[in-house]
């Protein structure tokens, strides 16, 4: 059993948070250190999305790391855990609504629209005053990938910034039936698979998909430049030509595929309705495994979260992009009533191994140990089961970098994600994200098309050859060519302005 590692890139240094909190000139000052005292600390609201059931120790993890931030920063946190269902709803409602939300976990997939909806803080600012290890933890390049129009809504948590793309199963199926995957080099040739599975196991489905996506999800070759709204082939590698994925062959060739599989019983029963995770449904033997990006140690990872050994069969080489940089990144809410004291706590996230550990793995002593070895695991008597902390989100939560790694994992991990990271290839439109408040009306009408038809079309449901060309029709009256005409033009001055040819 090996536990869940945080997905990331680079390492950063411990330093004195820009906060009142030890520089040279507050240490001289008794009247400044008196102030700190006496200030009565800020509680921030911090949101976050969880899979499956919130651990029932969060509060006591809570506690923990309020310990470290009144500390350091004269301020608490109250967390505030959401199902991964219903977390983009739900941040929404709490923004038009005025709630209180000071920091936030935002989904790449969804900036352009907080940033149209003035939903974010620019943090360029707090970051100069508060943010210097995030800052230096990230390195010019990812920080500024998710720039728009000069300004940084979000900053990407350090953990895989780049994503190859594979298949994870179960590896005693693997074993069971002498499955030879060395053959298995892109996805048609996953269809053998799948038929031995389902010859053997009828009542386990081969494959099921991510609760948020379809079977096909985000695998493929392009650069979805943030939305999929408009898009670059062959992981931008060729002409920075913007072009409608949903009417490429390659598109057209995928849903075909996806509709094979399904009406070969390949996909879980239900799967355009579905709502259980990936993990919960491969748990429960109801599936094999899934299509998904993957990372260095992500079988060992699964391992640990599913609670039996899964292996993995990589379909699709690694590339980084804007989306993949920015698929998990944390933001400011624009109703923060102390944004300071919000990128102050962000810092913290990417500078303070103590809370960094907190977030991934809980309180050292009742959720885990450390060994001789350098590694931790589970107290005795502790275990998948019956742990009061198993969230299994390190990546999620600032610089995963600086966690403990669990035992059952390399222990060179972070460094060999680093090494990915690096050695991927780098879309050339890697930093642009283009700005869709000119295309808002567009793109709330397109977006209405795509959840239409996308998940049917991608979980096989839809028969593609009569529904591919009434989504592509329905795109187009919906306004999509202008999106990537708009698309294009950002895309090119962005260009010109760094050298992109």
């Amino acid at each position: 059993m090996k536990k869940r590692l945080s997905f990331l890139s680079s390492i950063v240094a411990l330093t004195v948070i820009v906060s009142g909190c030890g520089s040279e000139n507050d240490a001289a000052s008794p009247k400044k250190q008196d102030d700190k005292k006496t200030e009565a600390p800020y509680e921030l609201t911090v949101a976050f999305p969880v899979k499956g059931a919130i651990p029932k120790d969060m509060q006591l993890v809570n506690d923990e790391i309020n310990k470290i931030a009144k500390e350091k920063i004269n301020a608490t946190v109250k967390l505030l855990p959401i199902s991964y269902s219903a977390y983009v709803n739900q941040m929404n409602l709490m923004m038009t609504g005025g709630e209180k939300l000071d920091l936030m976990v935002e989904w790449g997939a969804f900036y352009s629209n907080y940033i149209a909806k003035g939903q974010l803080l620019a943090l360029d600012d707090l970051l100069n005053k508060y943010g210097k290890d995030v800052s230096e933890s990230l390195g010019p390049v990812f920080l500024n990938a998710p720039k728009v129009k000069g300004k940084i809504y979000g900053v990407p948590t350090i953990r895989d910034l780049a994503q190859d793309y594979g298949f994870i199963l179960r590896k005693d199926l693997v074993t069971k039936y002498n499955i030879d995957l060395s053959n298995v080099k892109k996805l048609d040739d996953l269809e053998s698979v799948l038929k031995v599975l389902k010859e053997n196991e009828p009542s386990m489905a081969p494959m099921t998909n991510k609760v948020t996506s379809s079977l096909y999800g985000s695998f493929s070759t392009r650069d979805s430049l943030g939305d999929d709204l408009g898009v670059l082939l062959n992981n931008g590698q060729g002409e920075l030509k913007v072009v409608n994925w949903y009417e490429t062959p390659e598109y057209a060739d995928m849903v075909k595929l996806m509709r094979k599989w399904n009406q070969a019983g390949y996909a879980i029963k239900d799967v355009v309705t579905n709502k259980e995770s990936e993990n919960t449904i491969i748990k429960a033997g109801k599936a094999a495994g899934n299509l998904t990006h993957m990372k260095p140690g992500f079988a060992e990872q699964q391992s640990k979260i599913i609670g039996t050994e899964m292996t993995s069969v990589k379909l699709a080489p690694a590339a980084a992009n804007t989306s993949t940089v920015n698929s998990v990144m944390w933001g400011i809410s624009q109703g923060s009533k102390n944004p300071e004291k919000a990128m102050q706590f962000l810092n913290l996230m990417y500078a303070n191994k103590e809370i960094v550990n907190l977030f991934s793995w809980g309180i050292e002593g009742k959720h885990y140990i450390k060994k001789q070895d350098g590694l931790i695991s589970y107290p005795s008597g502790v275990d998948e089961n019956n742990t009061g902390y198993a969230l299994n989100q390190g990546f999620m939560f600032g610089n995963s970098f600086l966690a403990d790694v669990w035992e059952g994992n390399d222990k060179n991990i972070w460094q060999e994600t680093k090494k990915f990271n690096e050695s991927a290839t780098r879309s050339k439109a890697l930093g642009f994200t283009y700005d869709n408040t000119s295309v808002k009306t567009e793109v709330a009408a397109v977006s209405n098309v795509v959840n239409q038809y996308r998940l049917g079309l991608e979980d096989g449901a839809f028969d593609p050859d009569k529904e591919l060309p009434k989504f592509i029709s329905e795109l187009k009256a919906a306004g999509i060519d202008k999106i990537i005409a708009e698309k294009q033009k950002q895309l090119d001055v962005w260009a010109k302005e760094n050298n992109v040819k």
